[in-house]
């Protein structure tokens, strides 16, 4: 997350637009990494999370958001696991198949573990999401 979001002059690209970027092609032996989807077209957009818990103090489960597009497709992604507590921001970096253009709401969805007090209930006080091509929010 070090690069993240992508600066002014936009990510950097590889093939046929590299030269956009000469800054970078003076380096030599760099290395690359792509996180790719596994569907058809293989594309993802990063995103970095924020999400403060409102409710009980703490309590054990899973916090997720859900991704929503205009067509209807949808993807779950798992932000935060175990002990929650509403004292803290989770903060995560999300490789999203749903492209921020198109994302047309996001749905938070939190799990208790079994052995959690029936009464016992979070919420999301706050979630932030900062799309890392443009550093939008």
């Amino acid at each position: 997350g070090d690069c993240f979001p992508c600066p002014q002059a936009g990510c950097p690209m590889m093939g046929h637009y590299a030269d956009r970027f000469p800054e970078k092609l003076k380096r030599v032996n760099q290395k690359y990494f792509l996180n790719t989807a596994a569907d058809p077209p293989f594309t993802t957009w990063r995103q970095k999370v924020f999400i403060k818990l409102s409710g009980v103090k703490k309590m054990r489960g899973d916090i997720n958001l859900i991704f929503h597009d205009a067509e209807g497709n949808t993807k779950e992604y798992e932000v935060a696991s175990g002990v929650l507590s509403q004292d803290e921001v989770y903060t995560k970096y999300l490789d999203v198949e749903i492209n921020p253009k198109s994302t047309k709401k996001i749905e938070f969805i939190w799990n208790k573990t079994i052995f959690t007090l029936l009464w016992a209930r979070l919420g999301a006080e706050t979630v932030n999401i900062i799309h890392g091509e443009d550093g939008h929010t």
